[in-house]
């Protein structure tokens, strides 16, 4: 039965919204500036839109950087989870479990080191996990409970949604993220609550971390075509496959994490092993950012003058491709005809991204999989994209990329509005190209919510 709203319930969310919503805002700016202290020492490079990945820093440094953290990491998680208090998941914090401050604040740094370190995971989960930490605090600080003012599971949410509308400045996707995913119940107040907040929170963390659109996707035609309609809905469909599978084999490696001494040896294993990856594919290590701005990357100059698509000088420095001539020339690929140059190298980014990732997590590490579930549906866009373009060049390879990366996150996380909102704001797309890709992440979230029915029940009658 929804509460009525009364002066003091205002109030209280008010406060929360700006009082709450700047404390996480600090928190999400500082945790980036961490993330890229940590590049800096561990790596020798800041990620930024100039350089969306550790492109040139040598190999030999990339796998000692990525083995001595994961390592690191790996010790400290042992003792963390062995020794004293477990920190919950945001959902169970949700539910009402309690988070341990110390411990949390540990447990949330670690995943920043990692994914600076080179770890090929998400670090979205870190900033959700100090919000929903935040906001237990606040609702003791003022005996929030819900009785007389608003209620904790409504602010707890709303503040892990907060934390992720701070860290890529996306209040739209952290509102979602709330109510889609977390409450699983979209009210107005909800919807109000949860979009102030992460609008403060975006506002605060922009002031501390600078703001720059996350991916370039300028290489993109100007309008949407009727044939990207056409695009989007195959695309829509291979990506809810492609989702789904990755969602799976995320539960898979999160449920068969080492709880004792194994992840001493496992995840340092997993670092040594990603470092040997990246030693071809760089793009495989950090948060997935270098991955997916190889797919929005992608141009094609002889069918550009059909789709009115224009690369800047500026963007083609900056390309993933650019920065790994000096790789492709060295292993003898630069000479192959570049379509099949560039459809090899996406297939190879997609392949070894989502093993990675997904060897990551298994090892025993803590992060999410927005990021590298973009990274996914990117290249697999880019690479449908590359084969579209033979029938259809008024279309771009950018739009295709910008339309399977919400695709393939809406069906991993069974949350279309929050995966849609997070890519258009991450790339501060053109709104015009929210209708494909609207169409296409409707369809990847039919048919990976068919694919996953189908395989429960498949599982249940093995079982």
């Amino acid at each position: 039965m929804p509460r009525t709203m009364n002066v003091t319930r205002i109030g209280w969310i008010a406060a929360a919204i700006i009082g709450l919503g700047a404390l996480i805002g600090a928190g999400a700016g500082l945790l980036t500036l961490l993330l890229y202290g940590v590049e800096h020492v561990m790596l020798g490079y800041i990620e930024g839109a100039q350089l969306p990945g550790p492109f040139g820093v040598p190999a030999v440094r990339r796998g000692i950087s990525v083995t001595l953290g994961l390592g690191i990491a790996g010790v400290l998680w042992y003792l963390l989870r062995n020794k004293t208090t477990k920190v919950p998941s945001v959902k169970k914090a949700v539910a009402g479990e309690r988070m341990p401050a110390w411990q949390t604040i540990l447990h949330v740094v670690l995943q920043i080191f990692i994914v600076g370190s080179g770890a090929s995971i998400g670090r979205e989960v870190a900033p959700r996990e100090l919000g929903a930490m935040l906001a237990q605090r606040f609702c003791d600080l003022f005996h929030i409970d819900g009785a007389d003012g608003i209620d904790r599971r409504m602010v707890v949410a709303v503040a892990a949604g907060a934390g992720l509308g701070g860290v890529y400045n996306a209040p739209l996707a952290g509102m979602f993220f709330a109510v889609e995913i977390l409450l699983v119940d979209v009210t107005l107040e909800k919807v109000a609550f949860g979009l102030g907040m992460s609008a403060v929170a975006a506002f605060v963390a922009a002031a501390i971390k600078g703001h720059h659109t996350f991916y370039d996707i300028t290489a993109m035609q100007p309008q949407s075509t009727p044939s990207l309609m056409l695009f989007a809905l195959l695309c829509g469909a291979a990506c809810g496959v492609a989702g789904a599978l990755f969602r799976k084999g995320s539960s898979w490696a999160e449920a068969h994490k080492p709880a004792g001494k194994a992840i001493l040896w496992q995840m340092p294993l997993a670092g040594l092993i990603t470092g040997l990856v990246a030693a071809l594919v760089p793009q495989v290590m950090g948060n997935g950012r270098a991955a997916a701005q190889l797919g929005f990357s992608t141009f094609v100059p002889d069918a550009a003058g059909s789709s009115g698509a224009v690369q800047s000088s500026a963007s083609a420095a900056a390309s993933p491709w650019t920065l790994l001539n000096p790789l492709l020339t060295a292993i003898g690929v630069s000479g192959w005809n570049p379509t099949m140059m560039m459809l090899a190298i996406l297939a190879l980014t997609f392949v070894a991204k989502a093993i990675v990732t997904l060897m990551t997590i298994r090892s025993g590490a803590s992060g999410g999989v927005l990021q590298p579930g973009i990274a996914l549906g990117s290249t697999l866009g880019a690479m449908l994209g590359l084969g579209w373009l033979l029938a259809f060049p008024a279309d771009s390879v950018t739009a295709c990329a910008l339309i399977g990366a919400a695709a393939l996150l809406a069906a991993s996380q069974q949350a279309p509005l929050m995966a849609m909102c997070l890519v258009m704001e991450l790339t501060e797309a053109p709104i015009t190209f929210f209708v494909p890709v609207g169409l296409a992440v409707a369809t990847s979230a039919l048919v990976s919510q068919w694919m996953l029915n189908a395989l429960k029940v498949r599982h249940v009658a093995q079982h």
